[in-house]
């Protein structure tokens, strides 16, 4: 990515995680329940809104005199920003952060519903041609490219509804994230310029992220794709451009064709778990460490691939390459790039998880993991300054503790351990 983010990242970047940089700016995959869609959110009707501040519409103006400096002529900024409202409820879902968050298999029962997956094999039949023909022309395979489309919106059943440019005026005005926001309103107003999309068909979740498969403007700009041919880039009505542009992305991320996104395997015993994650080994090294792919059969020859314990010792486990980084790309969280690929494999036909996830384990609220940062910190293991948000540092720190205490030292947080940690 040049110079903005990926799309799904605005809701991670808006809802209060932590960002680190992927080129620019990236969502740290600590904000796990993050990628569920904020876009089921419904969008306030008139009557609801409430009055905006009075400096609103003296910050609009000035916000238009820039943008007329920018290069926005005023006959866009009139069809775009006449009659823009604040809304109130963008600036509500922007400082909310819920205490508690769900597991990721509770995430995957949705994601990868069985609903979904009949869905997105009716959509592939459906749109085959389409979608085989990007696939040739960016490498990227069809139902990755489906399986994105029907998480990112339910396959176009759930984009949103907001208006992008009140919402993200109200946030630029508002929000957290001012100067972010400011420049995705430029961008939208850019696109609006270039005739690519009408001010009022822009619409999408609260955060500004739009059409079928959630693009931010800026991301629009750079990676959007006329893929019809009729001479505009329209993520919202034009199925081939939703699939070039998706297609495009993955592409530029660095989508390595003929690769797997990666496959479920199987740990031997006494395996190492601070290999996990962080570490990566050529398949054939997992492969002389004991890892076995599940269901037999040879692993994928996949390089600086890494093993992925989502749920811990006692859950899934995952070996992963270039392109599940790949995904990651277009949303930083690990629930959301292995809803990903397990969808994408149930719509090829492929078996989803196998192994059992740990469903009796309660996932830990955010002030519970604060308690734990706060322990860990106290007893040695430094995780950084707490902020309820399990992160890199906070799962070394557990697996350091882990190992210290004689434990299988997988970086899962649980009630137990924190339990044990509070002794």
């Amino acid at each position: 990515m040049t110079r903005p983010l990926f799309p799904a990242v605005l809701l991670l970047l808006l809802a209060g995680c932590q960002s680190g940089p992927i080129q620019d700016v990236v969502a740290d995959d600590r904000q796990e329940e993050a990628a569920a869609s904020e876009s089921a959110i419904p969008e306030l009707a008139p009557s609801e809104v409430e009055s905006p501040p009075q400096d609103f519409q003296a910050w609009l103006h000035d916000f238009r005199r820039q943008a007329r400096a920018e290069g926005i002529s005023e006959a866009t900024l009139a069809r775009a920003l006449d009659g823009a409202r604040y809304r109130p409820r963008v600036i509500e879902l922007d400082r909310s952060q819920p205490e508690f968050v769900r597991p990721i298999w509770q995430y995957l029962d949705s994601a990868v519903s069985q609903a979904r997956v009949s869905q997105g094999r009716a959509k592939l039949d459906e749109h085959r041609d389409t979608a085989q023909r990007m696939e040739q022309r960016y490498g990227v395979p069809a139902e990755i490219i489906v399986a994105i489309w029907g998480i990112e919106s339910n396959y176009g059943g759930n984009f949103g509804d907001f208006s992008t440019l009140e919402a993200l005026a109200t946030l630029a005005f508002d929000g957290r994230r001012r100067d972010f926001a400011r420049g995705e309103l430029l961008a939208a107003l850019r696109i609006i310029e270039a005739g690519d999309i009408a001010p009022e068909r822009m619409v999408g979740s609260w955060a500004g992220a739009m059409g079928h498969t959630q693009f931010i403007p800026s991301s629009f700009e750079a990676y959007a794709v006329d893929g019809d041919g009729d001479g505009r880039r329209d993520i919202w009505n034009s199925i081939p451009d939703v699939m070039a542009s998706t297609a495009n992305y993955l592409a530029r991320a660095g989508w390595r064709q003929g690769e797997p996104w990666g496959m479920e395997v199987r740990l031997p015993d006494g395996f190492d778990y601070s290999l996990a994650d962080d570490s990566r080994r050529s398949a054939s090294e997992w492969a002389e460490l004991g890892v076995r792919a599940v269901g037999g059969g040879e692993l994928p020859p996949l390089a600086e691939a890494a093993i992925l314990v989502p749920a811990g010792a006692s859950g899934p486990a995952f070996l992963v390459g270039r392109n599940y980084r790949a995904i990651l790309r277009y949303n930083n969280a690990t629930s959301y790039a292995l809803a990903v690929g397990t969808l994408a494999d149930r719509i090829a036909g492929r078996p989803g998880v196998q192994a059992e996830w740990p469903r009796h384990e309660r996932p830990l609220s955010r002030s519970q993991v604060r308690d734990m940062q706060q322990a860990l910190n106290a007893r040695g293991f430094d995780v950084g300054a707490p902020d309820g948000i399990m992160g890199p540092n906070t799962r070394r720190g557990l697996r350091e503790y882990q190992r210290s205490a004689g434990l299988t030292p997988d970086g899962f947080p649980t009630e137990s351990l924190l339990q044990r940690l509070r002794q």
